[in-house]
């Protein structure tokens, strides 16, 4: 597996990824070539081979940076591709001068939780009703990872 820089023109394949990864709540196109723009927005994608798997789209403003959304196939799922591209957020903050890093996680993904807990993240905050389900929402929990700690 191997990490890919994205940005704008890669739009079509992150939308692609999110859709396949979210399919009760998408991302157009439009929206992530957006978020993925330089200065404060970039993302990542996981590539197997020359097959896109997964991908990452951050922001950082200010000292504060946040994941707005990763996601991994689930064919790429359990061989590292979530934590390198968590790792690769993290180093790309630090780099734009961010000291924290956020995101929201639905609070029924285990997977995910265990996940973000073994990369440092810790709960500063519960969003009731955040995420759509085909059955309705969920909340999410809102993690925090400390990125002056290294």
């Amino acid at each position: 597996m191997a990490l890919h820089p994205a940005g704008p023109l890669e739009a079509a394949v992150v939308a692609a990824l999110q859709q396949a990864c979210f399919p009760d709540d998408p991302w157009d196109e439009a929206s992530i070539a957006t978020l993925a723009c330089p200065p404060g927005g970039f993302a990542v994608l996981a590539l197997n081979g020359e097959e896109p798997i997964g991908f990452a789209l951050a922001r950082v403003a200010a000292e504060d940076a946040e994941i707005l959304a990763i996601g991994v196939l689930p064919s790429g799922r359990r061989a590292g591709a979530g934590r390198r591209l968590v790792d690769a957020v993290s180093t790309g903050a630090r780099r734009l001068g961010a000291t924290a890093l956020f995101l929201e996680v639905a609070e029924d993904n285990e997977a995910a939780r265990s996940l973000y807990k073994a990369c440092g993240f810790f709960s500063v905050g519960r969003r009731p009703g955040y995420y759509k389900r085909r059955d309705g929402r969920v909340a999410a929990l809102v993690l925090r990872h400390d990125l002056s700690a290294g």
